[in-house]
């Protein structure tokens, strides 16, 4: 995608968004509903004509080629299987449509179904099959065409979070087994963490930051993806001093802590501190380290092996993440702390966590 930007009217959905995606990899595009994820996939696949910018496979252009001539597969959210027809012959419906020989058809279904585990269901129709099913033959239909690009759009938004995690597995695992080429479309954070090679966090039209989930979620290049990516504490500040490569930073909350940035900051200036709930711990209240903040433990909830603690610092509202050892601690005043080793991420104070001017 190279400059690709698409208008609505007067809206501008997309942005001169420039994305690469490499052979065999999953590509996520993620972001808040209305970011243009959906509207970029919809112009790789040839239904949206962008305004400016090319779509090039293999260094050659696509854009002037129809839909059905792109070599690429769509996996819809809402499946968009035809009811009247079996699953054998939704999938055989894009071979047909391209003319291939019966023999080859009938080939390739059966495989495409064995691939989806839906060998032993291919003469039921959709309105037979359970949601889950339905999903896994529209992904045989994709797979059928042997498609260079395989698109996803949100597949998994209307599954339970179960049947969501089988499927999940079950097109990793097809798609490391054909060497397929993937972009998937999601606004959820974690369907994209667990399945992507790379991700690119979106806002507005436009990419806010690409690369590798761990990179994304531990080095967030702006306040908006450290928000969207995770779960983040925001907490305020002004800049105390430059330490080799770190700031010391003097909280709002009451704590001097020091964090590393690779952005410039001088003495003086307003700082966001964005720290994710695992890098946060309680201290007893009377605990007298200068880069703890008094605060107050508000409740503390288990979640499966960790506790997630709802606390309260001044105007901030904080959540701290931790291992369950026995019972919750009792609400009341704490002190919290950044966890030694901790690397919050450091932002410009004029910008919201939305990324707007505060």
């Amino acid at each position: 995608m190279d400059g690709v930007r698409v208008r609505y009217g007067q809206t501008l959905a997309v942005r001169d968004v420039t994305l690469s995606v490499a052979p065999s990899e999953i590509l996520a595009l993620l972001g808040p509903s209305g970011c243009g994820k959906t509207t970029l996939l919809r112009t790789i696949a040839g239904f949206i004509r962008a305004e400016a910018g090319r779509v090039l496979v293999d260094g050659a252009g696509i854009d002037h080629l129809p839909p059905g001539k792109r070599g690429v597969g769509i996996v819809f959210q809402s499946y968009a299987l035809f009811p009247h027809m079996t699953a054998a012959q939704n999938v055989a419906y894009g071979l047909e449509a391209r003319g291939r020989p019966k023999a080859e058809i009938i080939r390739r279904v059966e495989a495409a179904l064995a691939a989806v585990r839906m060998d032993a269901f291919g003469a039921r129709r959709p309105g037979a099959l359970s949601g889950g099913q339905q999903q896994r033959i529209a992904l045989a239909r994709a797979l059928a065409i042997e498609p260079s690009i395989l698109l996803l759009d949100e597949p998994f938004a209307a599954l339970d979070r179960s049947l969501r995690l089988d499927l999940q597995l079950e097109i990793k695992r097809i798609q490391r087994r054909f060497g397929v080429t993937c972009v998937l479309v999601t606004h959820d954070q974690d369907e994209a963490m667990s399945m992507a090679d790379r991700m690119a966090v979106m806002r507005g039209g436009e990419v806010e930051q690409v690369g590798p989930p761990a990179e994304v979620y531990d080095s967030p290049a702006t306040a908006f993806v450290a928000g969207f990516v995770g779960t983040t504490n925001r907490l305020h500040g002004r800049v105390e001093a430059r330490e080799g490569a770190a700031y010391r930073v003097r909280l709002d909350v009451g704590a001097t802590v020091t964090a590393e940035s690779p952005r410039g900051f001088a003495a003086g200036d307003r700082v966001l501190l964005c720290a994710r709930p695992e890098q946060l711990a309680l201290r007893p209240a009377e605990d007298a380290d200068p880069a703890a903040w008094p605060a107050r433990l508000r409740l503390s909830m288990p979640l499966g092996p960790a506790l997630i603690h709802d606390v309260e610092a001044g105007t901030a509202e904080l959540k701290l993440h931790q291992s369950r050892h026995g019972p919750p601690p009792p609400p009341g005043p704490v002190r919290v702390a950044l966890l030694p080793g901790a690397r919050p991420s450091l932002f410009p104070a004029s910008l919201s966590p939305e990324g707007d001017s505060a």
